[in-house]
């Protein structure tokens, strides 16, 4: 007699075609698992700005991963959170991973309502990107040459988001991870100018770091259009953020992945091969993800 295999439901990927979103749902199908990817694309499309739209995304999932757009630093994320896992957990979505941040008071309240709701949750609490230099917000301004930003000296512990989708593929997948948070860094601390060496030296073309002004930066973005509001948070995040707060790296991935976090030096290189830098633009500043 035959058994019937029952189908494992879909995994929600809500910022499906982000850094960490992409290569999530890259990773779970790797490992055989139906993902929806939430995005205004999709075939059920999902949309951060139109609740209306999340239901249907959930709607047979058996998990979720929440990338909230544009950050959970961002006026009223929380409060957007809080109605997106009640609606999660009425629809019988039980497993949520969220990616949050370090040192942000905003996103630590969502931390907060997530791990109060009553779901199997596990939180990843990032800091900056590397692909941020390669694939998002910096990418332009490292081609042309000179990345300018309102920081000085202070280091980060860059996180690599291969290693961000690794653990997060594991928190949705196996057991072990449930009532978890992992803070998620590289090994080891650089400042931007030091990232930005890093850089040269891995594609052989010349970037030099340029501090300014934070009045200068704002001046920048304004003159660039973006709206008030990203521009707000964008100031934040390199004026107060950026203050030293998040001067260590932690053990997240080594305790999730049981394995050392990617170096900076390494995705540089990784990064130099694949073309990310290979063409020469003009530097734009964009809003982005951390």
């Amino acid at each position: 007699m035959s058994q019937t295999i029952k189908p494992q439901k879909p995994i929600l990927v809500a910022g499906g075609t982000g850094k960490t979103g992409r290569r999530l749902a890259q990773g779970l199908t790797a490992c055989g698992r139906d993902v929806r990817i939430g995005s205004r694309s999709a075939a059920i499309p999902f949309d951060w700005a139109d609740r209306s739209t999340w239901g249907a995304a959930l709607d047979g999932a058996s998990a979720a991963y929440i990338s909230y757009y544009p950050d959970l630093a961002a006026p009223g994320a929380p409060e957007e959170i809080a109605v997106f896992i009640d609606m999660a957990l009425a629809r019988g979505v039980r497993r949520i991973a969220l990616l949050s941040g370090r040192g942000e008071a905003e996103a630590q309240r969502s931390e907060d309502i997530l791990k109060a709701s009553g779901a199997d949750w596990t939180i990843l609490r990032c800091g900056w990107f590397n692909q941020n230099f390669s694939e998002s917000f910096l990418l332009d301004a490292v081609k042309a040459g000179v990345v300018a930003l309102p920081v000085g000296d202070v280091r980060e512990p860059f996180v690599d988001a291969d290693d961000i989708a690794e653990v997060a593929v594991a928190a949705l997948t196996q057991d072990g991870h449930v009532g978890q948070l992992y803070e998620l860094t590289g090994p080891r601390l650089l400042t931007f100018a030091e990232a930005v060496a890093e850089i040269t030296a891995a594609s052989g073309h010349n970037v030099r770091f340029e501090p300014i002004s934070p009045a200068a930066f704002s001046a920048r973005l304004t003159s660039e259009g973006l709206p008030d509001e990203m521009i707000a948070l964008l100031m934040m995040l390199f004026t107060e953020v950026l203050d030293g707060r998040n001067a260590y790296p932690c053990d997240g991935v080594q305790r999730a992945l049981g394995r050392a976090p990617k170096d900076f030096r390494d995705y540089a290189r990784a990064a130099a091969r694949s073309g990310a830098w290979s063409t020469v633009a003009e530097p734009v500043l964009v809003a982005a993800d951390r």
